[in-house]
């Protein structure tokens, strides 16, 4: 109710929730609701806050209730991706465990460059009960509380220790959610005394708000520097990064790499920024690469980054590019990845970027035989994929048959979703991407738990799509809650549980260093030799599935599992497919190395064996120091 002329009396929660209603974003003459819901578990620090004011203002913002803190977070970080990083959701939840919960997916959602509000409950401002359940004391600083562990994984922090503060707070909060060279998690803490305190609020501080989403040109001056590079290179790659899917960039890097011949590689983010077959894919580069991009990895001269932030994975930890003479070009919104690998900084919209430069190049195109070779690595490659995603004749199917299953009756607008484990590595080199938006693999993070959270939150961003989680067994009994939540929401997923009683990646990973699969299997423990190395544990991972409400067909083979897929996909609610899978059938191999430390020192052979092995890479790591112009 109005008191004041010109100022609206409302609790501070009251006055958040309407001032996230009127929040939009603006890209290329098109307007999107920036914070289209809030994700919401309550408890006494957020209940009669935050809680209070969408149940009073259902018009203004629509509530979603989780069951995981973490994985509400994650679901909204999906729904961001899936709208190009120009809508998200808010995640609300009580003071304590319940706001800590929250702090994984603001560290998945800031190292992804992805936008998610969160709004975590917080200790009373005023301290007449202190100490209050579940608040953190400590004695050298009265004004920290758990919700300061927020601040390193945020790129905006901060407490509303005032109702006042709300009017700069909030302004600021949306300014790096719209920005997209800052944006990442942006949290507001609210003790919960302050989130149902009443103040007169200006109501200019509630007009709608509409913010731009720039796409800065490159500078003239480095735009000619770039130009100079790639015209004098003779073995120029490409490596696309998920800024060419963020800004909606993936047409335009069609062009440009049909114009010039440069052969295109993909980072996991960046999978989807070109459809297999475009004449100048050459698949995923990396770790978890195809050899074909790898191996033009090795003879570049120039490399071009196209929003990308070169993760260790990409660069084979620093491996990968092996000319001596290697120069880069880092085309990024952002100075800080921009600068990376000592590259010539082209600070630019990925869009915007790419067509400044193919202006520029009009006309220069890759000599013939750097495009036929291309072609030859990407046919060879391509008949390997083909006989992994083929192999028969097991008692259990290889990981790489079911992927090859689901991509054969997916639709081309489907989305597959994937985070942890073995299967993102998979992915990331035997997929075949038609969609931009058909490929999201989390794997900035990595985070077990994602899978399930974020193929929510993709369904909810783009209804109109089939949303299709594959995941581990590891990574399904970390977070498979919000099975009960899509049910809820009647949002329909297909989700793929893949059971090879473990843990497959990190198994191999470990008996690739000399670890012996210590640790990766789910066994009883063994009364003899005192390891989890007895009889495997009697785990039901299906029915766990239908009892949080899921439709579940389980599937013996590779046939019955093509059948149950697409029974899966026909069918109008959410269905786990569950299948097992052989846990050391490999898919071929990226030869690219990853560099993770083998002991020193052993009585292992096994770990001695490795470490030499470690040693040799070891040798072959780069700092790419020399600058590119």
């Amino acid at each position: 109710m109005t008191t004041l002329q010109g100022t609206r009396r409302l609790t501070t929660s009251q006055a958040l929730v309407s001032f996230l209603s009127r929040q939009y974003t603006e890209r290329d003459g098109v307007r999107h609701r920036l914070i289209e819901g809030c994700f919401g578990i309550f408890g006494h620090g957020n209940v009669a806050g935050i809680g209070q004011a969408l149940l009073q203002q259902p018009e203004d913002l629509a509530y979603y209730q989780s069951r995981n803190e973490q994985a509400m977070v994650h679901a909204a970080v999906a729904f961001a991706r899936t709208r190009r990083r120009l809508s998200t959701l808010a995640c609300t939840a009580s003071v304590g465990p319940g706001a800590t919960n929250m702090v994984t997916g603001a560290a998945l959602a800031t190292i992804n460059r992805l936008p998610v509000l969160l709004l975590p409950g917080d200790t009373f401002a005023g301290r007449a009960a202190s100490p209050l359940l579940q608040e953190l004391e400590l004695p050298y600083a009265g004004d920290l509380t758990v919700n300061d562990v927020f601040r390193p994984v945020s790129r905006f922090f901060d407490r509303v220790w005032r109702p006042e503060q709300l009017l700069s707070s909030a302004v600021q909060a949306m300014r790096v959610l719209t920005d997209p060279a800052e944006t990442g998690a942006v949290t507001l803490a609210l003790p919960q005394d302050v989130q149902a305190e009443a103040w007169d609020f200006p109501e200019e501080f509630f007009e709608r708000r509409v913010w731009h989403v720039r796409r800065p040109a490159p500078e003239e001056h480095a735009l000619a520097a770039a130009v100079r590079l790639l015209r004098r290179a003779e073995r120029p790659l490409i490596v696309a990064g998920g800024g060419v899917i963020h800004s909606d960039a993936t047409e335009a890097l069609a062009r440009f790499a049909a114009a010039t011949g440069i052969p295109v590689a993909v980072t996991q983010a960046g999978k989807a920024a070109l459809a297999h077959g475009h004449p100048a894919a050459v698949g995923a580069i990396g770790h978890t690469g195809s050899p074909a991009a790898n191996t033009l990895a090795r003879e570049a001269d120039v490399v071009l980054g196209i929003g990308t932030r070169w993760q260790d994975f990409t660069t084979a930890s620093r491996t990968l590019f092996a000319d001596p003479d290697v120069r880069f070009l880092n085309l990024n919104i952002a100075s800080f990845d921009a600068a990376k690998q000592s590259g010539l900084m082209l600070q630019a919209d990925a869009r915007a970027g790419i067509e400044a430069l193919d202006h520029a190049l009009a006309g220069h195109t890759v000599p013939d035989h750097r495009r036929a070779r291309a072609s030859a690595l990407v046919r060879r490659w391509d008949q390997e994929v083909d006989a992994a995603f083929s192999r028969t004749n097991t008692p259990l199917p290889a990981q790489s048959e079911i992927l090859g299953a689901v991509r054969e009756a997916m639709g081309d607008r489907d989305v597959v979703l994937c985070a942890a484990g073995s299967i993102p590595g998979d992915l990331h080199k035997l997929w075949r991407p038609s969609d931009p938006l058909g490929y999201h693999v989390e794997y900035g993070y990595s985070c077990m738990g994602y899978e399930i959270a974020g193929g929510l939150g993709v369904k909810m961003a783009a209804p109109d799509r089939q949303s299709v989680v594959l995941v581990g067994d590891g990574s399904y009994l970390m977070m498979a809650q919000e099975i009960a939540t899509a049910v809820a929401e009647n949002l329909k997923l297909v989700i793929v549980l893949v059971e090879n009683r473990g843990y497959a990646s990190i198994g191999a990973l470990s008996a690739s260093l000399g670890s012996e699969r210590f640790g990766t299997q789910y066994r009883y423990r063994d009364a003899g030799s005192g390891q989890h190395d007895g009889g495997v544990l009697p785990v039901d991972l299906a029915a766990n599935a239908a009892s949080l409400g899921a439709d579940v067909i389980r599937a013996s083979g590779i046939d019955a599992f093509r059948e149950a897929f697409a029974t899966a996909l026909a069918g109008e609610r959410t269905t786990v497919v569950h299948i097992e899978t052989d846990p050391l059938a490999a898919s071929p191999s990226s030869d690219a190395w990853w560099d993770v430390p083998v002991a020193e020192v052993s009585t292992l052979t096994s770990t001695t064996s490795a470490r030499r092995t470690y040693e040799k890479e070891k040798a072959t790591q780069r700092p790419y120091l020399r600058p590119a112009d």
